[in-house]
């Protein structure tokens, strides 16, 4: 019991914490209705959700000259076959029985259309990927020259063994390269890299005999999946839908492509099919599946955040021992930024929600993980002081500080500060070694 009550007491501590964040302006409905591409969650291209508001100017006295970086690859090809071909081997024996409306045999043909492009590149980036790489890359430059600008600067990047992940991090090391051509850039991608660049977490998981929230996952699917409309605008034979056809499953299928079309470019689209509502009510469903498998869900205890305590770790240790790199890019997968950034504690991210109904009130996923997203901590070093006056000395520096970005937006972090986006980096160092020991207490 106590062992429980300790992991689920580490889920509401972050909570308490998170709720510093603002709350939304509108609600999620509303956001997605304005913008349907948001409903693709980590399909998201990350330049349709890119802020124009500026960042904070630098604290007087102070200079930025380290950033710790992780970051997700682009837009991609889906990663499996069947995510293509199922739903149009469905369609398929439809059309073969004249069971099709003239909306199924269009919905046919964009599928085939789109599976066409994918031939041997299943899970490769895409276009739209390697130019919100560039992008990344570009404004990392623009809005930290003193890091990235300075001459000789030494930039340590590194990548999981996806081809996917290699290609972003070669995309944005072009620009830094590009912007400053005297940076010496060292790439490296290897498998004794992946214990905290790809972390994997599902035998601990077990090892600690939590749920991962399927039940949750799928009750939530089941409610929100209504495909009654939908196949009445497919097919002409509603019979023939009951008897051969499983409605939900093809309903979830078609909006998984709908998703990604965004990641490709091209007027190809599937979004159409969808009411408002269905577009809202298929995100919802995936807004809970992902929140229970890496958020920090009172169903598991609050533990999945921790599947990246490796990153976190290297992070730490990074800083602390860093001399003359000025920059640690680390490029990897969704799967590890969002659970680092509940980890973290940024903005609203480690909130532990008891009733699912209402998360999304509170925790979005399309805020945390689209295609390229990426965690940028800015580290800060008081400037070289001048002596108070003759005799007296220099005056005691001021303390490091630091300010984290989520997707390029500053956000809150999990301790007190008088002058955010910026925070001492002591402080906030301490805070997450002590909930490190607290959970390696707790698991061991």
């Amino acid at each position: 019991m106590r062992h429980q009550l300790l992991l689920f007491a580490i889920g509401c501590a972050m909570a308490a914490q998170a709720q510093k964040a603002p709350v939304f302006e509108k609600s999620a409905k509303e956001e997605i209705a304005e913008n349907h591409f948001l409903a693709g969650s980590n399909y998201l291209d990350y330049d349709r959700q890119l802020s124009d508001k500026p960042l904070t100017p630098t604290p007087k006295g102070y200079e930025p000259y380290y950033m710790s970086h992780y970051g997700r690859h682009g837009s991609r090809w889906l990663i499996s076959d069947g995510n293509y071909s199922r739903p149009i081997a469905t369609l398929k024996m439809a059309k073969e029985q004249g069971k099709l409306t003239p909306v199924g045999e269009k919905t046919l043909e964009t599928l085939e259309a789109i599976y066409a492009t994918s031939t041997l590149r299943l899970g490769d980036l895409t276009t739209v990927g390697e130019r919100q790489h560039h992008g990344i890359g570009k404004r990392m430059t623009q809005n930290f020259p003193e890091i990235f600008k300075k001459k000789g600067v030494m930039i340590d990047a590194r990548s999981t063994v996806v081809n996917r992940c290699i290609l972003s991090m070669i995309a944005e090391c072009e620009e830094l390269a590009a912007a400053n051509p005297t940076a010496r850039i060292h790439n490296d991608v290897s498998e004794s890299l992946q214990y905290y660049l790809n972390q994997q977490w599902d035998g601990i998981v077990k090892k600690l005999g939590k749920s991962t929230g399927d039940k949750e996952d799928m009750e939530y699917s089941l409610r929100w999946t209504h495909p009654e409309r939908l196949m009445r605008i497919l097919f002409n034979d509603q019979d023939f839908v009951y008897n051969n056809i499983s409605a939900g499953a093809l309903m979830r299928q078609l909006f998984h492509v709908a998703c990604n079309m965004q990641s490709h470019d091209t007027d190809l689209e599937l979004f159409s099919l969808f009411t408002e509502e269905e577009i809202y009510d298929q995100w919802r469903q995936k807004n809970i599946g992902w929140y229970l498998d890496y958020g920090a869900s009172p169903v598991s205890g609050g533990i999945m955040p921790f599947s990246q305590l490796n990153l976190l770790k290297n992070i730490i240790e990074t800083a602390d021992t860093v001399t003359q790199t000025q920059a640690t890019l680390r490029f990897g997968h969704e799967v590890c930024v969002m659970p680092l950034a509940c980890l973290l504690e940024l903005d609203n991210c480690g909130m532990a929600v008891e009733n699912l109904d209402e998360l999304d009130k509170y925790w979005r996923n399309y805020r945390i993980f689209p295609m390229g997203c990426n965690i940028q901590l800015i580290f800060y070093k008081p400037l070289p002081t001048k002596p108070k006056g003759k005799g007296k000395g220099l005056p005691k520096p001021g303390p490091v500080l630091v300010k984290a970005l989520l997707n390029e937006r500053e956000a809150y972090l999990p301790i007190n500060t008088n002058q955010w986006p910026y925070y001492n980096w002591e402080e906030l160092r301490d805070y997450y070694l002590n909930k490190i020991a607290e959970f390696e207490k707790a698991r061991d």
